[in-house]
């Protein structure tokens, strides 16, 4: 298996070794034996790149050979050379840990090797004058390769003879084809629809858009983590810069000045050791997300990575596009008008329509009634009727206008995006549909007050008119006659404005990104009730980064945009610490949707921007977002509160180790005791509170929230068993029973901090607590020489129970202490601000 810095400089090589001069290959001959043989030695053949992911076996190696299992290790080690076999019960957490680690990271991996933008098997090539059908990848630079219709380009190209119709969907976005002329660049990824087209290769491999594409697709976002994650890894951090020289101080002071044997000596660093890493938070995290994970499934919801459901739930901008998101993705015709009693007509009265009427229907009924009769129907359908179904298009126009007077076109013309207009001979006249501006030429004007009334309502205005010229395909020449206006919209999906709505009362901005134009983007994205839809922009005028920053900042909208675009627009926002979720569904949104904090697919779109998704919509329904943030709220806020349980024992751990090298004391817990108390206090609970239900908004910052929790139970728990250990001491109490006594201490603070972090003590709840204290008990009782449990002298036990009563007190004025102090830097920082 390859490893990732392997495949680097393959590629890289790749590049370096294209030396062979380009060469005006003759279109007849193609190239010779020899030239192919001199392009793959140096080459420069259209070889498929590596993916860019790491390797399975980097994967294991980041996953196994960590700081902390490094830790781990030594420790079980340690335990193993004396024979403590029994507190070794910690290490299944930590296998766990990594094995999770492990098998997210290669389902990721599989995910993104799947990609696959490019599905051209054979291409017609000509060499040494004959044409054969070759393997893409055998193909190499300056080849000639025939295109037809249906044919994928393999590498970029140029075209070098006829003339073919592309439709870059795939990768630019946009819809409409492409006619290509002789001179004019094909990209690799790109579909032709139909005409014939010679082309020579002009980049291959490494070095072709869709390779390049790819390799940005698949390459890792290392160091991009959530912030509960995030937390954590601050966390982790910290302790393991203390854990190291405290546990080295705790053998070294019980075994050289205390004298204590090998065997107690390296228990007592363990567990000190062990309570100050919080273990098992990391597996807790991993198992409420999968969990989280087959919840959103049954939903129809996909999840290729889970730490987005946390990053869904904290995002604060949600970057959308008009199609497939605020509207269904196919065309729909929602009225047509006469265009010379639509131009003459004054427009008060549809105005007034407009303000009485809210419904797309109705709207278009009001402009239906100032429209053109049924001769004018009959003709347009007629027209639409004789065109081939290759787009959104004239799909809906064929599904609307379908009463025809049954007349047959002589001669019909596709749509082009060269032209932009569809033609079409009936009865030896020529009509045309088409873009106002490409069909009305000069007279534009004289309709423009009608133009934009349409077009401010939301609607994409095409217009029918007669060409008075010879109608052959190409460019018109002359302005044609108009006969009527088409009005066209994307139907708002089901639930778009309920979506936004939900979004907006949870001040996550909305920001619609787009191809279309900007103003008909406006109003669609007004009647899907998206706040400040009217502020929009033109893309085409941003072109620094400087225009982006800006722009987002001051703009809903975003009108014209291109591929590369939106990505600056997606980079602009994070630049403005924002954290961006993004949704797409086609090729052209691949690197937008990498970039983002979170990217959100519809599976009704490409494989392609599917698979480097965070989040799949299986069924494409946007209204499924609100429920995928009430899962991450979900997970957030009970891993929030559970975090606190296991805080609670790092703090207290980390306060008593130090405690005891400062007083050259043995550390007084065992490794078997640790466990014994993490079970019932922290481990079992924490799993069961974090799947419960939670719909509560998240407040705050992680890791601040859950010391506000721990911190007063952490300090609870050192004064406790300090206390306790002082007093034994000082009143010469039997040792032998102390371990055991400090062991029900921390218990006893364990459940009480359950106690409040478990409230509203509800029946599921409180029948919680009492089996984990019956289980607890059970342990204490029935398997006490498992865990290190011993009788308890008359002394100790006195001055445990006084210790005891004096936790509750000390853990309610701590925590009251702690949380007004909170809530006083809090409004301080907010003063601040405002």
């Amino acid at each position: 298996m390859k490893n990732k810095t392997d495949i680097a400089v393959k590629n890289e090589q790749v590049v370096e070794h294209i030396s062979v001069p380009a060469k005006e290959t003759d279109p007849a001959t193609g190239l010779t034996r020899a030239e192919v043989e001199e392009r793959f030695a140096a080459h420069a053949d259209n070889c498929k790149v590596e993916s860019a992911t790491k390797s399975v076996s980097d994967i294991f190696k980041e996953n196994i050979f960590t700081y902390f299992n490094l830790i781990f290790a030594i420790l079980g080690v340690l335990l193993a050379l004396v024979g403590a076999w029994r507190d070794m019960l910690f290490l299944g957490v930590i296998l766990a840990n990594t094995a999770i680690g492990i098998i997210q990271e290669v389902h990721s991996k599989n995910v993104l090797d799947r990609l696959s933008i490019l599905n051209a098997p054979k291409t017609k090539t000509v060499r040494e004058g004959k044409i054969s059908e070759l393997p893409s990848h055998k193909l190499v630079r300056d080849d000639i390769v025939i295109f037809e219709a249906g044919s994928q380009i393999p590498a970029d190209a140029i075209v070098v003879d006829g003339n073919a119709q592309v439709n870059e969907a795939l990768i630019t976005g946009e819809a409409d084809e492409i006619a290509k002329q002789p001179g004019e660049p094909l990209l690799s990824g790109s579909f032709v629809v139909s005409g014939r087209a010679v082309a020579r290769l002009t980049k291959v491999g490494k070095e072709s858009y869709i390779s390049k594409l790819t390799l940005q697709a698949t390459k890792s976002k290392d160091g991009e983590q959530s912030e509960m994650i995030r937390s954590l890894n601050y966390l982790i951090i910290f302790l393991g810069i203390l854990v190291v020289p405290i546990g080295i101080a705790l053998f070294v002071q019980s075994f050289f000045f205390n004298e204590m044997g090998l065997h107690d000596s390296v228990t007592g660093m363990v567990a000190a050791v062990i309570g100050m890493i919080p273990e098992g938070l990391y597996l807790l995290a991993s198992v409420a997300m999968a969990v989280s994970t087959v919840r959103l499934a049954k939903k129809k919801v996909l999840v290729h990575d889970m730490k987005c459901i946390e990053t869904l739930a904290r995002v604060n901008v949600l970057c959308v596009d008009k199609t497939g998101t605020i509207t269904e993705p196919g065309m729909k015709v929602y009225a047509f008008a006469d265009a010379a009693s639509g131009a003459k007509t004054d427009m008060t009265s549809t105005e007034e329509a407009d303000k009485e009427q809210s419904s797309e229907e109705e709207r278009a009924a009001a402009i239906q009634s100032n429209g053109a009769g049924i001769a004018l129907k009959k003709l347009i359908s007629d027209f639409a009727q004789s065109m081939q179904r290759d787009n959104e298009t004239m799909a809906a126009m064929q599904e609307y206008f379908n009463e025809g007077s049954s007349r047959q076109a002589q001669k019909v013309f596709g749509f082009s995006s060269e032209t932009k207009y569809s033609g079409a001979i009936i009865d030896g006249t020529g009509y045309v549909l088409g873009a106002p501006e490409f069909i009305l030429k000069d007279q534009i004007d004289e309709y423009e007050e009608l133009l934009s009334h349409y077009q401010g309502q939301g609607f994409r205005v095409l217009v029918f008119a007669e060409y008075p010229g010879t109608l052959d395909g190409k460019p018109l020449t002359e302005a044609a006659k108009p006969l009527g206006f088409v009005m066209l919209s994307n139907p708002i999906r089901k639930g778009a404005k309920e979506t936004f709505g939900y979004f907006a009362e949870r001040d996550v901005e909305i920001k619609v990104i787009s191809g279309d134009n900007p103003l008909t983007v406006s109003v669609i994205a007004r009647e899907a009730g998206i706040a400040e839809a009217e502020r929009y922009i033109d893309a085409s005028e941003l072109k620094t980064k400087k225009d982006y920053y800006n722009a987002v900042e001051n703009y809903t909208v975003f009108g014209r945009v291109t591929p590369n675009q939106k990505r600056y627009l997606v980079q602009a926002l994070k630049a403005h610490k924002k954290t961006v979720a993004m949704t797409g569904d086609g090729v052209n949104d691949v690197l937008a949707l990498k970039d983002a904090d979170c990217s959100v697919a519809m599976a009704s779109g490409s494989d392609a921007a599917s698979n480097v998704s965070q989040l799949v919509l299986l069924d494409s329904d946007f209204s499924r977002m609100p429920s995928v943030v009430m899962e991450g709220r979900r997970v957030v806020n009970n891993i929030q509160r559970s975090a606190a349980l296991y805080i609670v024992k790092n703090i207290f751990s980390m306060l008593l180790a130090v405690f005891s090298v400062l007083l050259v004391w043995d550390y007084p817990l065992e490794p078997t005791q640790v466990s014994l108390i993490s079970m019932f206090t922290i481990g079992i609970p924490s799993f069961i509170l974090a799947l419960e239900p939670n719909k509560e908004q998240i407040r705050g910052h992680f890791l601040v929230n859950v010391l506000v929790k721990a911190f007063p139970a952490g300090i609870t728990d050192f004064i406790a068993v300090s206390g306790l250990v002082l007093f034994c001491r000082e009143f010469q109490v039997n040792l032998d029973s102390l371990s055991t006594s400090c062991t029900v201490l921390v218990a006893i603070v364990g459940f009480m901090i359950l106690y409040r972090i478990a409230k509203p003590m509800n029946k599921l709840h409180a029948i919680m607590m009492v089996t984990l204290i019956a289980g607890w008990l059970f342990c204490m009782f029935c398997v006490s020489e498992f865990f290190a449990i011993t009788f308890i002298s008359k002394q100790t036990a006195m001055l445990m129970i006084i210790f005891a009563l004096i936790t509750e007190p000390c853990l309610r004025y701590l925590s009251i202490w702690v949380e007004w102090g909170y809530d006083k830097l809090s409004r301080r920082k907010i003063e601040k601000r405002a």
